[in-house]
């Protein structure tokens, strides 16, 4: 069978507090070994360390979303280097990075939170996970700016020149979602410029449900049809691209 790694995705959310476990068990029979369930904030980060201690085969990450970075106090930054240290389950600094389309929490507030999230991904030695949307030359700047042992994800990513070349200047992966399924999907040029060894995929569950399932809620099962996608604009068979994306995430989280 083939095996999948949905290596971002957030089942702490709302939207699967009814049936959580049997998302898991769809998750399985579809071929899913292994999941990444992403942190929004420190209540956040919590919840998912907690899920993914009782899942085999789930990890989790910890970090500040740019959309809560105008709640979170700085201190955060702190308690979740404390959780990371303490908990070999959380294996990435994040959700971090710029928002710009939104704009939930004040622009400088945001900055301040993702400068200090690369940071602590440098400090701990754990790969940081970036949202990035209308911000790319800010976020470039950052990635410019960071410590040279930072490591991380352009995660969901749908186009941003400049941040995708510095991503790739710095050895980062890119990950794609349920959007290259889209007609809409603009990055198909840069998405066959990933290097084959830094390419994932996710879901982004319950967010971005891929083609056919668009508009409904999104879960990892639904990996499949984003590898689908992902192989079809690189012309390849999707085994490959899910084994290859596949080692790339076990390599990049790394998780066994």
């Amino acid at each position: 069978m083939i095996e999948y790694f949905d290596s971002h995705c957030h089942l702490t959310d709302a939207a699967f507090q009814d049936d959580r476990e049997a998302v898991f068990h769809r998750a399985a029979e579809a071929g899913v070994t292994r999941i990444v369930t992403i942190a929004s904030s420190l209540v956040d980060a919590r919840a998912a360390l907690e899920v993914a201690a009782r899942h085999d085969g789930v990890w989790s990450t910890a970090g500040v979303h740019p959309h809560e970075a105008g709640e979170a106090e700085l201190g955060d930054v702190e308690q979740i280097e404390a959780l990371a240290l303490q908990h070999e389950t959380i294996v990435a600094v994040g959700e971090t990075g710029l928002d710009y389309h939104y704009d939930h929490a004040p622009r400088a507030r945001q900055r301040l939170f993702f400068e200090a999230h690369l940071a602590l991904g440098a400090a701990l030695g754990k790969p940081v996970v970036v949202h990035s949307r209308e911000a790319d030359e800010d976020v470039a700047a950052a990635l410019r700016a960071m410590p040279e042992r930072t490591s991380g994800v352009l995660h969901c990513f749908t186009g941003g020149e400049r941040a995708f070349t510095e991503a790739m200047a710095a050895g980062w992966y890119v990950s794609f979602s349920g959007i290259a399924s889209f007609r809409s999907f603009g990055a198909v040029e840069l998405l066959r410029e990933v290097p084959a060894d830094r390419l994932l995929v996710e879901t982004d569950a319950p967010y971005l449900a891929p083609v056919p399932h668009r508009g409904r809620r999104n879960e990892p099962a639904r990996i499949v049809n984003v590898v689908d996608a992902v192989a079809a604009h690189l012309d390849e068979e999707p085994s490959a691209v899910a084994r290859r994306t596949t080692e790339n995430a076990r390599r990049f989280y790394g998780v066994a």
